[in-house]
């Protein structure tokens, strides 16, 4: 895993400047302690530059930026590649001969061979850039699922990309200005939706899409994988169970490729403790397993949990425990390795356990990301499916009366209410799924909003990113059931633009790589091809994996209530950070001109923290990246 920076002055006579291209580079250290490399091209118009966290091929061999034996491609990765032994076997029957037993030469010649279509033959988590001496031009691709970040701006004849924005900032090239559409669309969904960052100029390339550059700043951006199901799978429960096993299995073994030692964050729920259990059956050593609880606040602590799989399974476990002085002590940090608000308390506890695994010697960690948005994890996603009936009622009433019960709603309800908010979709024809996480919806929005915010929106809706996101799961979903919608769009936008963000960010900040098994390609389009009802009958959460995982994992851990990874802020609240919090809103929503002074007032007076933590996150980023203000 590593960082990865280039610049391509393609309109302009500037030179790429050495220095400017180390300072980007060495913005994220963290990202690879262990080499760095740096190519200028020889007009000096293209910089690529590279940190190294060494996974693969730990020799000088792998070092990188990389050229292929002609000098014409030059290659920046970050990632994993875990087919490359095959595809490296592909080649050399073709007469390619390699200098390193690397995954990144295996991407040069690939692309040599077969150009852009290389990318649907990889399986693993990437952001590369290919350069074309003799063309001119960049290539640029993001993995299907967006386990690994790529951004870039293109201004003033200068395209630049990196792993995190705060290497572009470092380039003196863009003003540091908030996008207010981007801010709307991240109250609502608690991160902005891929291509918009909430930096005015600076975008991300959206999971599953790749980008072209030429020589006149033109760039060809295409979307070349969606998560859609290809076909309809009809079969037995057992067949299924048996299919989804082997594929776990065959997932799992190829994360555990490495030339480093591999553990696993084990929080004692089915889907860590599969992983755990399955890598035991695969190797003759003890599996590392690491997990984190919270001190003197037991309902949010699985520890016990974990120590009794980490016991069956006679595993070298490691364990830490943390309580508010730790997130106040890490505060700044957060900030600085987010780049931009990931609105998720679990960044906390994520950063702390790999922290743990890093100082035990374990630089790769599998996680159990994205089990419960296939196999239907989550008691919220329950409860919406078991409306559905009702909505599909609602919405077969004629117009005029749901626009009738629309504005009666409008007058009983809180503009805060979810119940609010899902009657204005169900009468707008909207889904009435937005996602596994929302903070605000769009009444509580205008109602939040300054009105200097709102005059710069003009009349943005959060609804147009799900509609596009609806329109592409219409077009190429061949099972089009709610569960399979509601699969669709987080594995469009909570999943790659906060989940897997919150994961790459705060692993990278300790130096370590998180794997993500469930969210391998292969199991992912099997699992999208399932009929709701053959996936939950009933309704039942995650009725397939606990088939699948039977006799492998615990009965205790397979049949226990799901708790959630949470993390206590709601009781937090009541303490010092309460006080923080409070303090800093009210001063921000005072002097700058983003939220309603009354509205934060009346939010900071209800009970709990999950929306003052939302809005907390954006003003700490605000000062920091900003304002330039020290986060205290």
């Amino acid at each position: 895993m590593c960082g990865i920076v280039g610049v391509f002055n393609h309109s302009s006579v500037e030179r790429v400047h050495r220095d400017t291209l180390l300072l980007m580079r060495d913005s994220m250290i963290h990202r690879g302690p262990d080499d760095a490399g740096i190519y200028v091209s020889g007009d000096g118009s293209v910089g690529l530059a590279h940190r190294r966290l060494s996974i693969i091929d730990l020799t000088s061999a792998a070092h990188q930026p990389m050229s292929d034996d002609e000098g014409r491609f030059w290659i920046t990765f970050n990632g994993e590649i875990y087919n490359f032994a095959e595809l490296r076997d592909d080649l050399q029957r073709d007469g390619t001969v390699f200098r390193s037993s690397s995954d990144t030469e295996v991407l040069l010649y690939l692309y040599k061979k077969h150009g852009k279509k290389m990318v649907h033959l990889l399986r693993g988590m990437f952001a590369f850039s290919i350069f074309d001496e003799r063309e001119r031009t960049l290539f640029l691709v993001r993995d299907r699922v967006g386990k690994k970040p790529l951004y870039y701006f293109n201004r003033g004849g200068c395209f630049a990309f990196a792993s995190e924005i705060k290497a572009l900032l470092a380039s003196g090239k863009i003003s540091r200005d908030v996008n207010p559409e981007a801010l709307y669309h991240y109250l609502s969904f608690l991160t902005t939706p891929a291509p918009q960052t909430l930096f005015e100029g600076i975008w991300k390339l959206g999971a599953g899409y790749m980008m072209t550059v030429n020589s006149a700043g033109d760039l060809q951006i295409e979307q070349w994988w969606t998560p859609a199901s290809i076909h309809q799978i009809k079969l037995k429960e057992e067949e299924h169970a048996a299919n989804i096993q082997g594929l776990l299995k065959e997932s799992i073994r190829y994360r555990m490729i490495s030339d480093v030692p591999v553990g696993v964050f084990l929080s004692g729920g089915i889907d860590s403790s599969t992983i755990a259990a399955l890598m035991a059956k695969m190797t003759d050593r003890p599996v590392e397993t690491f997990s984190i609880g919270f001190k003197n606040e037991p309902q949010y602590n699985e520890l016990g949990f974990a120590r009794a799989v980490a016991s069956k399974l006679k595993s070298n476990h490691h364990e830490i425990q943390i309580e508010l002085q730790d997130l106040l002590d890490f505060l700044p940090q957060l900030i600085h390795h987010q780049d931009e608000p990931i609105a998720d308390p679990v960044c906390i506890p994520v950063y702390y356990v790999a922290k743990l695994a890093k100082e035990h010697g374990v630089t790769v960690c599998q996680v159990g990301e994205g089990s419960d948005e296939l196999f239907c994890g989550y008691p919220f996603w329950s409860r919406i499916l078991g409306l559905e009936p009702w909505r599909r009622l609602y919405g077969a009433a004629p117009r005029p009366l749901r626009d009738l019960a629309w504005q009666l709603a409008k007058r009983l309800q809180d503009p805060l209410s979810g119940r609010l908010e899902y009657i204005r979709r169900a009468s707008c024809d909207e889904p009435v799924f937005w996602g596994g996480a929302e903070a605000f919806y769009e009444a509580g929005k205008r109602s939040l909003l300054h009105p200097d915010m709102k005059a710069k929106l003009n009349g943005a809706s959060s609804a147009a990113v799900i509609g596009r996101y609806f329109k592409e799961f219409l077009e190429t979903a061949t099972t089009q059931d709610p569960l399979n919608w509601m699969t669709f769009l987080d594995l469009k936008l909570r999943l790659p633009e906060l989940l897997l963000m919150r994961v790459d960010k705060m692993t990278m900040a300790t130096s370590v790589e998180a794997r993500v098994p469930f969210l391998d390609h292969k199991l992912v389009e099997y699992m999208l091809s399932i009929p709701q009802a053959d996936k939950v009958p009933g309704l039942r959460p995650k009725h397939l994996l606990k088939k699948a995982v039977a006799g492998i994992v615990p009965d205790e851990i397979i049949h226990r209530p799901k708790q959630g990874f949470g993390v206590p802020v709601m009781e937090w609240f009541q303490l010092e950070l309460g006080r923080r919090i409070r303090e800093k809103l009210t001063s921000f929503a005072r002097s700058q001109p983003y939220f309603n002074p009354e509205t934060v007032a009346s939010i900071l007076s209800h009970p709990g923290g999950a929306l003052q933590w939302y809005l907390f996150n954006f003003v700490l980023w605000h000062e920091t990246w900003i304002q330039e203000v020290k986060v205290a």
